[in-house]
């Protein structure tokens, strides 16, 4: 499990708890479900028309990963590919084969294959690179429809709210001043739930999506500066080097100053 999701909704919880319990004296009254019914009905509805069933098919699945943590291990990754450099110099293309059968990273696959292939570099380096660009475009798309998501919530609170209001000038006739509050809390929690959903569910989900996407991306491009270096014949102790000072410069471009998240740099 991600610990930073679960971190994140527990304090989801503790933060709607407190809400519930010290913001008001009836904590069922934020309890609406035409309210929840119109939020995530709307939403739900608006993405279908909006995006093909063959990008829409994935969302359960990339709600199921917000909660699992990708395991990522640059270094293993650099070690494995040192260790079949060196095999490939000593021209054991066979012991390369076999190490190769046990590289658990299809992408880092791939490339040593085509290099031991002999296939000339720039047609390597130019479909590792279709391929980097290929999962990058599919992955911000998918994080996308979260982003849509977001957008579209609170405008189905607000259309929640302005049928409620519709409905409440029915009461202003009558003089119901209790009556009339009451509908006019019901009329306003769809707009609370609108808020709610895009900046607690829809938003944290895409930019969870869009930062496992920046670390797949420093991986890729890691192993493609690999398997330029390793077609350039370059030592394994000078490819060890140049990706480790890879990955921590992509790292630095990741995290600036200020702790926020650098998009588009890797």
């Amino acid at each position: 499990m991600n610990p930073s999701t679960l971190v994140g909704v527990g304090a989801s919880v503790l933060l709607m708890a407190v809400i519930l319990v010290f913001g008001t004296d009836k904590p069922t009254q934020f309890i609406d479900l035409p309210s929840v019914a119109i939020v995530f009905g709307g939403t739900l509805a608006a993405t279908f028309l909006s995006y093909p069933m063959r990008e829409l098919r994935r969302l359960a699945t990339l709600v199921r990963s917000v909660f699992h943590e990708d395991q990522l291990d640059t270094r293993h990754d650099i070690e494995e590919l040192v260790g079949m450099a060196k095999l490939w110099m000593r021209g054991d293309l066979q012991a390369v084969e076999r190490a190769l059968a046990n590289v658990g990273n299809p992408f880092l696959r791939t490339g040593v294959q085509l290099v031991i292939d002999r296939t000339p570099e720039n047609e390597i380096i130019d479909l590792l690179q279709w391929r980097i660009a290929h999962m990058r475009s599919r992955e911000m798309a998918e994080a996308q429809i979260f982003r849509t998501m977001a957008s579209y919530a609170p405008a189905f609170g607000m259309l929640g709210t302005l049928l409620g209001l519709i409905n409440l000038m029915d009461l202003v006739g009558a003089g119901d001043m209790k009556a009339i509050g009451s509908q006019l809390a019901i009329a306003l929690i769809t707009t609370f739930y609108g808020v709610l959903a895009a900046n607690l569910i829809f938003k944290p989900i895409a930019v969870k999506l869009e930062r496992r996407t920046e670390e797949r991306l420093i991986v890729m491009n890691m192993v493609l500066e690999g398997i330029s270096l390793m077609c350039a014949g370059r030592s394994p102790s000078l490819m060890r080097e140049t990706l480790r000072a890879f990955v921590a410069r992509h790292e630095n471009e990741i995290y600036d100053g200020n702790g926020r998240t650098a998009k588009g740099r890797a």
